[in-house]
């Protein structure tokens, strides 16, 4: 009796290539990339928050009363008092403070990809001036100090005392 599971197998042949991407995939890079991808997006969504929510009013206060959100100039179509009635209503609209507000946030992430990068770069030296111990003796190098040694011990006991 054939069994049909083996026979099968027999049969469909996987590509070579699906052990190299398996290989791939299970690299230490990649998977701290997509680590580094999922925390960079829950980043981003702090940086937005802090910007449109801490900032914006912040500078906004100090620059008489702007809201960045609606800074912008209509090209063409109706003029409205928001960014959002005027494209509601269609106009093509030059979004000068969503740029300011995107200019704020890469400002604000660039600094604390820095501040990170500088204290990963402070700790990797600390961790290079530990002294590094000695390397062990290769064979050749055992050898060599026992015939020394060997040579050491002949030359004393065949040299006569002097006196």
């Amino acid at each position: 009796m054939v069994d049909l599971k083996t026979d099968l197998k027999a049969r469909v042949r996987t590509p070579g290539w699906v052990g190299e991407f398996r290989a791939f995939i299970m690299r230490g890079n990649v998977v701290d990339l997509a680590v580094g991808v999922v925390i960079g997006a829950a980043f981003t969504g702090i940086v937005n928050s802090l910007v449109k929510d801490v900032f914006n009013p912040v500078i906004g206060l100090l620059v008489g009363g702007i809201d960045f959100s609606n800074l912008f100039v209509t090209l063409k179509g109706p003029h409205e008092a928001t960014l959002d009635a005027a494209q509601k209503a269609g106009a093509v609209t030059l979004n000068l403070g969503l740029f300011v507000n995107a200019v704020i946030q890469f400002l604000i992430v660039a600094m604390a990809i820095f501040w990170m990068v500088k204290a990963l770069t402070r700790l990797h030296v600390r961790e290079e001036a530990k002294p590094a111990a000695p390397p062990a003796p290769t064979q050749t190098e055992i050898l060599l100090t026992q015939i020394r040694d060997e040579l050491v011990a002949r030359n004393t006991q065949q040299t006569p005392p002097q006196g």
